[in-house]
């Protein structure tokens, strides 16, 4: 346990560590410059997401199963499988009388309303008009141009990750009164992790902020806590590919190349006066360790130990989020008038396509 490598270069991936005091923790507040968070958030949010938004989990949508039913940006949206297995997605209204069709029932790959029996299989049909879906193994994605105002791509960004045979993936969805740059700020915080979570992080030390020109990245040496003195150190790397993503990766310690992504999706509409943003994680954990084929057996029962964990970490970042939303929104977010308290930074928009 005392994390040396015995004869044949082994290292347990446990450590043991000193009791200490949440209150003799050296203070992060000097390190954590809401200008520096600030100008991340500002890059962030000027890269491009083609409109695609995560509006769940692959598993959330089973082959054979009932329609998923989401609301992203105020526009109301219906997922389902053809009989082959294939993503379909459009708008959530009938287009017959309005009925919801996430209450519908799919039948041999065809979505049907329960009002009149209304047969819909993916195709536009009278003003109903599908939307392009993707399905990358692990969340389910739509576009939706009309939300996002951008140049639409093809497909979404989606963030390099372990192989899919190698790894035991699992999907948390919380939702909260903010709106998704309070998510992603809560992300580019890292500093917030040892003395806000105390239960889950120790020892926390962000080696690199990020530079404005060339790595954009907050490299964090981290421990997470196992038991009261049990600690698995990591190095990782906190990066944002866009205005709704931030992706942290596992890049030395127990489980290298592992990743964590927090993807926020607005549910209500822009400038809405009481913002609601769904927090869409997936953790994909991968370990070149021999055991960790038992834990890739045992993943339907790891999952929800998974989700219970991240659960756990998002009632606290969500509170997290809420208040600097209401901060924002009343004018006393502390740093009034940086990046971080504007809605889109200017240049943003500009770099985004985003209608002036």
């Amino acid at each position: 346990m005392s994390g040396r490598a015995d004869r044949t270069g082994w290292t347990p991936p446990v450590r043991r560590r000193r009791r200490s005091r949440w209150a003799a923790q050296e203070p992060t507040w000097r390190q954590a410059r809401p200008a520096l968070i600030a100008a991340a958030l500002a890059r962030a949010s000027a890269r491009p997401t083609g409109n695609w938004f995560v509006v769940g989990a692959s598993r959330d949508v089973p082959a054979g199963g009932p329609p998923l039913g989401r609301t992203v940006g105020g526009a109301e949206v219906v997922l389902w499988r053809s009989d082959t297995g294939e993503l379909r997605a459009g708008p959530g209204a009938c287009p017959h009388l309005g009925a919801p069709l996430r209450e519908g029932r799919v039948v041999c790959g065809t979505l049907v309303c329960r009002w009149h029996g209304l047969a819909l299989d993916g195709g536009p049909f009278t003003g109903w008009d599908p939307y392009p879906a993707h399905d990358d193994g692990v969340l389910v994605w739509v576009r939706l141009d009309a939300v996002g105002g951008e140049e639409p791509s093809e497909c979404p960004r989606v963030p390099e990750r372990p192989a899919a045979g190698g790894a035991v993936d699992a999907v948390f969805t919380a939702v909260g009164r903010c709106e998704p740059q309070d998510v992603v700020a809560n992300r580019l915080d890292p500093w917030h992790g040892s003395w806000f979570h105390p239960y889950a992080f120790v020892d926390l030390t962000v080696v690199r902020p990020p530079r404005e020109r060339g790595d954009d990245a907050f490299v964090v040496d981290v421990s997470f806590r196992l038991t009261g003195r049990l600690v698995v150190p990591v190095r990782a790397e906190f990066t944002a590919p866009g205005p709704r993503t931030v992706v942290m990766r596992i890049t030395e310690g127990e489980g290298v190349t592992s990743v964590v992504e927090t993807h926020a999706t607005p549910l209500t509409g822009a400038a809405h006066a009481s913002p609601r943003t769904a927090v869409v994680e997936a953790v994909v954990a991968a370990s070149d360790r021999r055991g960790f084929a038992l834990a890739r057996a045992a993943a339907p029962v790891l999952r929800p130990l998974i989700r219970h964990t991240a659960g756990r970490l998002w009632r606290d970042d969500l509170a997290y989020a809420e208040r600097r939303w209401e901060l924002r929104g009343t004018g006393r977010f502390p740093g009034a008038g940086t990046a971080a308290q504007r809605r889109v930074p200017a240049e943003a928009a500009e770099d985004r396509g985003a209608p002036g």
